[in-house]
Parts: C-alpha cells; sequence; structure tokens
C-alpha cells in the first residue's frame, strides 16, 4: 500500500490503513513525504500520526521508503535519527 499515492489521489491515509489492514490483504507499506516525495518528515502527511495508526493497528509488515533525498544519501537519511540536527 504506498501511502504517498494513497494521499495524492484520495487522502485521508488514517481511513484507508483502518479499512484495508484488518483485511490482510496489504504486503507492505511504502512512505514519501507529500507532496515531492521527499524524505517522509517533509510535508503534509504526520508520519507520526500515521506511525500511531500502525501501532494502534498492530501493524507488524514491512515499511519501504521510495523518495528523494533533499541531499546525498546520509542527509537523506537524518529523518530517521531521534537527536536530528
Amino acid at each position: 500500500m504506498d501511502l504517498y499515492h494513497c494521499q495524492i489521489v484520495e487522502g485521508d491515509v488514517t481511513a484507508k490503513l483502518r479499512e484495508f489492514l484488518p483485511t490482510g490483504r496489504v504486503g507492505h507499506l511504502q512512505i514519501a513525504g507529500v507532496p515531492l516525495r521527499h524524505e517522509p518528515d517533509r510535508g503534509e502527511l504526520d508520519y507520526g500520526w500515521v506511525f500511531g495508526v500502525l501501532r494502534e493497528l498492530d501493524y507488524r509488515g514491512w515499511i519501504g521508503c521510495e523518495y528523494r533525498p533533499a541531499g546525498d544519501t546520509s542527509a537523506g537519511l537524518r529523518w530517521l535519527s531521534p537527536a536530528r540536527g
């Protein structure tokens, strides 16, 4: 389930997760910042909120990232660090 495209096409990612994850038909999730497909910590989707919904739904599958990093690979992964800066 591509959350970037879900938000671009339909919006309301939380409702879609609640609808489709319980079906067991979601093999993995894919994330990126919306609308510019950048790091997931930028843009209109609050992935902190989305990850909270995933915990609530007890999602245990894979989450893949498909985005264009702002700079080199190391800079593009800084969003994963708990101590950004």
